[in-house]
């Protein structure tokens, strides 16, 4: 029996080969150095994670044919993705053991309850994605007034304030471009 592959299950499995190869970069590492030391878990937060991004991601393109829809898309999920992604490696205040660092979990939830209470279209994505950047701003000031004490890490609340201007301006550029869509 020959199997027909389609379009859509072709790029449905180069998101799963490229999700390998993505993790298959520090499972390499860690044969030849003690600096990368991921446990099973991270392996499958991690795959979890880039898996659902790339998947989502292929669900939304295939509904809209809009290029400007699909940027400002992708543009959310790759905000989201590093979000995860550096807070999980290193933490974003402090040290990744900070318990500060889970606040930032709120952005995500903010991020993936909008997308789905709006379905999806431009204009609720667009106010979504700057709740998202509202809260990522806010973040750092909840975590200073539960943790007054708090440790800020080597880039000290600065360096942490900076960072999180990055994230919420790739979030408030997705939804300027979501509301673009909106207007024209």
């Amino acid at each position: 029996m020959q199997t027909v592959l389609t379009s859509s299950n072709k790029r449905i499995a180069t998101i799963v080969l490229a999700v390998a190869a993505i993790l298959a970069i520090p499972l390499i590492a860690m044969q030849f150095t003690d600096e990368v030391q991921w446990s099973t878990g991270d392996f499958v937060m991690m795959g979890a994670f880039l898996l659902g991004s790339g998947l989502a991601y292929e669900l939304i393109a295939r509904q809209s044919g809009k290029t400007m829809y699909r940027v400002a898309f992708a543009m959310a999920l790759l905000g989201a993705f590093l979000l995860f992604w550096v807070n999980g490696a290193v933490g974003i205040i402090g040290s990744e053991n900070q318990p500060a660092n889970l606040l930032y979990g709120v952005v995500i939830l903010v991020g993936l309850i909008g997308a789905l209470v709006s379905r999806f279209k431009a204009t609720g994505m667009a106010t979504t994605l700057f709740a998202a950047a509202a809260v990522q701003l806010i973040v750092p000031l909840v975590a200073w007034m539960i943790w007054p004490d708090l440790s800020w890490g080597n880039a000290g609340m600065a360096g942490v304030l900076v960072l999180n201007a990055l994230f919420a301006v790739l979030f408030l550029v997705s939804g300027m471009l979501f509301r673009q869509m909106r207007n024209a």
